[in-house]
């Protein structure tokens, strides 16, 4: 790889580090970056290479998000378990579907969450105790555990967006408590999907590792940015990166 490439990957990596430690959606800026770096690469090696680069920043960021908010393990952990799974069947099933079936599903979807999000400035601005009832709980842990972490293995991009969206519209979290619950699952989601690539030998172990440097710096000035500046800003960049979702999978979907 030539150099000029290998350092604009690592820039790339060092801002998908940042805005997957904030709101998700790291995937956005690296999977395509190292498409086109690397376009005669096999997609499933891209896919764990990127796998790989994402566990070591979502789980750096995990640590620091620990260390200021309180998450409630009672939900975590069984998200995080199941979540191992359904990444693991996603990321299976990866070379043998192809993601345009499920792109417009998914348009639509990222849609809904960003006129939610915008219609509803009151949701995620602060924790609603009222709406974690058993089911819900239930429904959550199922809906992220199982639902979205296969989406991760299986395409990946916005997974933490759809994380955030499901702890505070289905259970009433704060933005920033389901952002930091959200990056515990999805560290499990990407070592789960990451587990099949390595097994595969879809994994560019050297080139992932160097990413990873860079998505761990990114993911600890990402995570002290949204402790620092509350659900506001967590609220502001998830709505940004839900819109750039949409025009890069509608770039995909019609270009």
């Amino acid at each position: 790889m030539e150099p000029e490439i290998l350092g604009l990957l690592l820039a790339v990596a060092l801002a998908a580090g940042w805005i997957d430690a904030v709101v998700g959606g790291g995937g956005l800026l690296l999977l395509p970056a190292l498409l086109v770096g690397a376009p005669n690469a096999p997609l499933a090696t891209l896919l764990g290479t990127n796998k790989l680069a994402s566990v070591f920043g979502t789980t750096s960021a995990a640590v620091a998000y620990a260390r200021k908010v309180r998450v409630d393990p009672r939900l975590v952990v069984p998200t995080a378990l199941l979540a191992l799974v359904g990444s693991g069947l996603g990321a299976g099933l990866a070379t043998a579907l192809t993601s345009e079936v499920l792109q417009p599903i998914i348009m639509v979807v990222l849609a809904g969450v960003a006129l939610m999000v915008y219609f509803r400035p009151t949701m995620g601005a602060a924790t609603d105790p009222g709406l974690r009832t058993r089911n819900r709980v239930l429904a959550t842990i199922a809906l992220a555990g199982l639902g979205v972490s296969f989406y991760d293995g299986l395409i990946g991009p916005g997974t933490g967006v759809f994380l955030i969206i499901a702890l505070t519209a289905v259970l009433g979290l704060d933005f920033l408590t389901a952002s930091a619950s959200a990056k515990i699952v999805n560290a499990c989601t990407n070592l789960g999907a990451l587990v099949v690539f390595a097994v595969g030998g879809h994994v560019d172990w050297l080139l992932g590792l160097t990413l990873a440097v860079c998505t761990i710096v990114g993911a600890q000035l990402g995570a002290r940015t949204a402790l620092k500046r509350g659900s506001g800003f967590v609220r502001a960049v998830l709505l940004v990166v839900v819109l750039a979702l949409l025009m890069r999978m509608g770039w995909d979907l019609f270009a």
